[in-house]
């Protein structure tokens, strides 16, 4: 009796401590756990629904939290919820999270320094919120962390040397943010990044960070792969050992400004992609003699020897993306390069390359752009399987007078049509839409690959988006191939939180992408997991309200239409019947004869919606589009800045002049847009730029004598019709040489009239203006009196006049064009009249100066001080045309071929203007707002200069 009851006793001991362990096992939250993540929740908007349905958020399985047996909270990944509001110190207290993940939400405000006391997490990721201030430095407490990623924000400050203690994490990515500072390092701060010896990733890129990179940052125990340290403000020597890491995979150092020579990389036998573009690198061409896996190579724009072309050009047999623009490379190019299969952009342009292009007997089709243009090239060698499709050669000589002259590749058409977006090929109410970004892809030819990115994604995505995903890539202006994915839910409204979780969550890395898309981060779009209004509430207001709703809307009904009908009506009819409902004060709606309209759409579709790389011009008005209409023209569009106020008159000014004046040396107005705020002007596409780009040597050509003269009788032309054969005539008011601009056939063609003045006769010579112009072309009397008339332009023409034998700004190192000419004057010097030292040393080597001192004359007098000393611009007109056919030139016959030849040196330029907004260019100024932005000199009346 006494065992049996003792075995009882046993079995019900095991039995509570059996069911001891199924409770703990089955936990409730524990409740420091829980009251922090209901603090949290207060904090933020756009929770998942489950977070306010259950209170239990570990039993109840809270949409993004994972627990462990001891309901402590292990895993909050919240990714892609559409959440708003901060981060509070409540995350502290969550002790056991192994993973935090509130990427892609519009989560802001500091970073809490609590984070620090999580001391068990793994995984950090706060990628694409909006986290201002530093990064604390607190983190570096976090010795288990593997992955750490707050790219992608707005944080400030330096990074904190304690992330040196970060002794187990492989993914550190910082980029994308507004970091300022040096690179940390153990000699210098105790603990450093050079301590990371476990890490595979370093992605600093996008920042603000400056100075040296230590010497010690790198060695050859460290792991690297990735080492993304473009678009900074790098200076200094790239260090040596950068060139011992074994595994480095990606090297990016372009967009800073490192300088001396580059290191010898011959070691990273693994390095798929080399960028060190746009820096100020010195010193010979690096070597890659023996870097076969080389994939995508970039180093232009950096001031190298000049040096033929390197052997290892035919060592490159991985090669997919070579680019070395501007670096001073010259001899010919192997036919070896040619053949190798992966190929497919090589971009040459703007070097000394010479001789014959010969790219072999067996050249591919492969290629999808050989840039070679503007070298020196004489000839090219064409075999029966040459395909000159994609293949650039403007600016080199062969172009100038052979059977390639009139053909593409010399002509450039084929470059103009920027590429059309690839639609979504997928379409439903509640699309789930996220990017990935690709920092350092191995190929530039995107549509080749995009079929393998896809089949890989729809893998991955499967069980969210069975046959319902599309994707849409496009390249950045920093060299990112962003992918955007469209999926959509099948036999649902919307996905749940859950699907977006499990499925679209990459950021953790968790989806491999094919090896030549390199590194990646992800960014989704909010997501209307939410309805405004719960079915309930919506419920209730229809049966309270239904008699009304119903009687509001068959009375509505009929006025919204009519009046949508009448709005139809209106906007087809007049495209400016919205004209000052945006509060500017620019008077009546423009007065057109004869220019087309365009719609907002439109033109996003002929500009690629207004991508960064067709962009050609820029001002204060806002920028300047290359385009190309569904009929093939090409068009540059000028768009100003969304939401300026300013420009309005400018715009009706322009629009309202050029719909009513026609001519060859004035720019043509093709159309406009004024709609949804927007006020874009259409003009014809001038591909040559502007004459001060010419002048100045920053289109890779020289303009001989006979040239310049057939420039300054196109643009007097352009103005003598302005002044004397429009009805009523047309002040100009800014002529310049960067509003004149030459075409593919280098006529000059007057631009820009925003400034430009209708002028009655009973106004002409006594009309009375604020003075507006620019300063160095502006007329001292015009200034003076603020009397204007027609001889205001021609003062500013005779300063054209001048730039033309100088070749210089009107106003540079302090001194003034005008008056300079004047004081080396010396008409007994017959062939330079005095001008040798001052003009410009380009003509002295090119031949005969025709009607030379004759055409000076005229210059001067166009810049007398006193308006009825100057001549009239018809005048001016019959004289450059007597001067020419007196020196045996026919002014309607010169080819252009023959009249400028290719810029024999290298030269790097800055942004191209070649469509100015003179009303808001940096040395333009309006008397009457006193906005004065040119902190130069004024030339007096005397010519001398005045501060």
């Amino acid at each position: 009796m006494v065992m049996m009851r003792g075995r009882q006793q046993l079995l019900l001991l095991l039995f509570v401590l059996c069911a001891t362990g199924l409770r703990i096992a089955s936990a409730d939250t524990n409740p420091q756990d829980a009251a922090a993540l209901r603090s949290l929740m207060k904090k933020w908007k756009n929770v998942p629904a489950s977070w306010g349905k259950y209170n239990d958020p570990c039993g109840a399985k809270w949409d993004g939290i994972l627990c462990d047996g001891n309901g402590r909270v292990t895993s909050l990944n919240l990714f892609g919820m559409s959440m708003s509001g901060t981060l509070s110190d409540d995350i502290g207290s969550l002790t056991e999270l192994r993973i935090l993940d509130l990427s892609s939400n519009s989560l802001d405000g500091p970073l809490p320094a609590v984070i620090g006391k999580l001391v068990k997490l793994e995984y950090l990721a706060l990628i694409g919120c909006g986290f201002t201030g530093p990064v604390p430095s607190e983190l570096g407490n976090l010795s288990q962390l593997k992955f750490f990623a707050l790219n992608s924000n707005k944080l400030t400050g330096s990074i904190p040397p304690s992330l040196g203690k970060l002794s187990n994490v492989i993914w550190l990515d910082l980029a994308d943010n507004m970091l300022t500072g040096s690179l940390p390092n153990s000699k210098d701060n105790g603990t450093g990044l050079d301590q990371l010896v476990k890490a595979e990733h370093f992605h600093f890129n996008g920042n603000m960070l400056e100075g040296s990179i230590p010497t010690n940052l790198f060695n050859s125990s460290m792991h690297l792969k990735h080492i993304l340290f473009d678009i900074n403000r790098f200076t200094g020597p790239i260090p040596t050992s950068i060139g011992v890491i074994p595994y480095l995979e990606v090297l990016r150092l372009n967009n800073n400004g490192f300088t001396g020579k580059v290191p010898a990389f011959n070691n990273l036998t693994k390095l798929h992609v080399l960028m060190l573009s746009n820096n100020k690198l010195s010193g010979p061409i690096p070597n890659l003699t023996g870097m076969g896996s080389l994939e995508n190579v970039d180093i232009s724009n950096n001031s190298f020897d000049p040096s033929n072309v390197p052997s290892w050009f035919s060592d490159l047999k991985s090669i997919m993306t070579l680019t070395m623009q501007s670096v001073g490379l010259s001899g010919q190019l192997p036919q070896k390069l040619f053949s190798f299969p992966q190929l497919r952009h090589l971009v040459l342009n703007n070097n000394e390359l010479n001789g014959t292009l010969d790219m072999g007997n067996n050249i591919r089709t492969h290629l999808d752009v050989f840039d070679i243009r503007n070298n020196k090239i004489s000839s090219v060698t064409v075999y029966n399987s040459f395909n000159v499709e994609n293949l650039k050669l403007e600016g080199n000589p062969l172009c100038n007078d052979s059977l390639l002259s009139d053909t593409t590749p010399c002509t450039g058409l084929q470059t103009e049509a920027p590429p059309q977006p690839v639609p979504f090929d997928v379409q439903c109410a509640n699309p789930f839409i996220e990017t990935i970004i690709f920092r350092a892809p191995s190929f530039a030819n995107v549509i080749e690959y995009l079929p393998q990115l896809e089949k890989n994604l729809s893998g991955q995505l499967s069980s969210c988006t069975p046959n319902r995903l599309g994707l849409r890539p496009y390249f950045n202006e920093g060299g990112y191939l962003k992918v955007a994915i469209k999926a959509c839910p099948v036999n649902q409204k919307k996905f749940n939180y859950s699907q977006v979780l499990n499925c679209f969550n990459l950021t953790l890395q968790t989806y491999k992408p094919p090896e030549k898309f390199g590194p990646y981060y992800v960014k989704a779009d909010p997501y209307p997991f939410h309805d405004k209004t719960s079915r309930a509430v919506l419920i209730g207001i229809v049966t309270g309200s239904v008699l009304l709703i119903v009687g509001l809307t068959l009375v509505g009904f009929y006025a919204v239409q009519q009046k949508k009908q009448a709005q139809r009506l209106v906007s087809v009819n007049n495209p400016f019947a919205s004209w000052g409902s945006m509060g500017e004060d620019i008077g009546e709606a423009p007065k057109l004869k004869s220019a087309r309209f365009f719609t907002l759409e439109e033109l996003k579709l002929c500009t690629n919606y207004f991508r960064e790389i067709n962009v050609i011009g820029a001002g204060g008005y806002g920028r300047v589009y290359r385009g190309k209409l569904p009929d093939g023209q090409l068009v540059a569009i000028k768009r100003s800045k969304e939401g300026s106020m300013q420009g309005g008159l400018e715009f009706k000014t322009e629009i309202e002049l050029l719909s009513r004046v026609h001519h060859k040396n004035l720019v043509g107005l093709v159309g406009f847009c004024f709609e949804k705020g927007e006020k874009m002007l259409v003009y014809e596409f001038i591909p040559n730029g502007t004459l001060s780009e010419a002048l100045y040597g920053m289109k890779g050509i020289q303009l001989d004598w006979s040239r310049r003269l057939k420039i300054a009788l196109d643009s007097a032309r352009g103005l003598a019709y302005l002044h004397d054969h429009a009805n009523p005539p047309i002040i100009h008011r800014d002529v310049k040489s960067t509003n004149i601009l030459l075409d593919e056939k280098m006529t000059a063609k007057v631009a820009d009239f925003g400034l430009s003045l209708l002028v009655s006769d009973s106004e002409e010579g006594h009309l009375c203006t604020n003075v507006k112009g620019t300063l160095g072309y502006l007329d001292p009397e015009y200034y003076m009196t603020q009397q204007l008339t027609a001889k205001s332009d021609v003062y500013s023409f005779g300063v054209v006049l001048l730039e033309l034998i100088v070749a210089k700004p009107p106003i540079h190192d302090n001194k003034y064009i005008v008056r300079e000419v004047k004081m080396a004057l010396d008409m007994e010097d017959r062939k330079h009249c005095g001008l040798k030292d001052v003009m410009d040393p380009v003509l002295e080597k090119m031949g005969s100066l025709l009607g030379f001192p004759r055409f000076l004359k005229l210059a001067l007098q166009c810049v007398e001080e006193v308006g009825t000393g100057r001549p009239s611009m018809n005048a001016i007109v019959r004289e450059i045309e007597g001067i020419m056919e007196d020196n045996g030139l026919t002014p309607d016959s010169m080819s252009a071929s023959s009249s400028f030849s290719i810029e024999s040196r290298t030269m790097k330029v800055g942004p191209k203007l070649p469509y100015s907004s003179a009303s808001t260019s940096s040395s333009t100024f309006d008397m009457n707002s006193r906005a004065f932005e040119y902190s130069g000199v004024f030339p007096s009346s005397d010519g001398s200069l005045k501060s």
